[in-house]
């Protein structure tokens, strides 16, 4: 993805789970997913420059969509390694409910 500078419009973002991801993330309630993502994502845009948010609306059936929406404004960073990042991290909440090896839990897809 391209490196977006300040002031550029929200840009949404589709976290699409992989087979193994859809797997592990049908261990969580929809509460749980939307906490545990927000809260890494919070975390990472503490290191990039990004404002992200995961909305409730349009998010309220994580497990059944097999995908997660994730608003973007204020993109001064390089999104690819800020996913490619978080895709790292959120693995250990995964992990903790699912026996055996977690891969890539999603590929990120751009909405608008």
């Amino acid at each position: 993805m391209v490196v977006k500078k300040r002031g550029t419009p929200r840009v949404l973002i589709k976290l699409n789970f992989t087979i193994k991801g859809k797997v592990a993330i049908e261990n969580f309630t929809n509460d749980e997913l939307l906490e545990i993502f927000a809260r890494y994502i919070n975390t990472l845009t503490k290191k990039y420059a990004v404002d992200a948010v995961v909305p409730v609306e349009g998010n309220q059936s994580i497990v059944a969509d097999g995908a997660l929406k994730v608003t973007l404004e204020n993109v001064n960073c390089d999104v690819d390694t800020f996913f490619k990042e978080l895709g790292r991290d959120i693995k250990i909440p995964l992990k903790k409910r699912l026996e055996g090896k977690l891969d890539n839990v999603f590929k990120t897809e751009v909405v608008k």
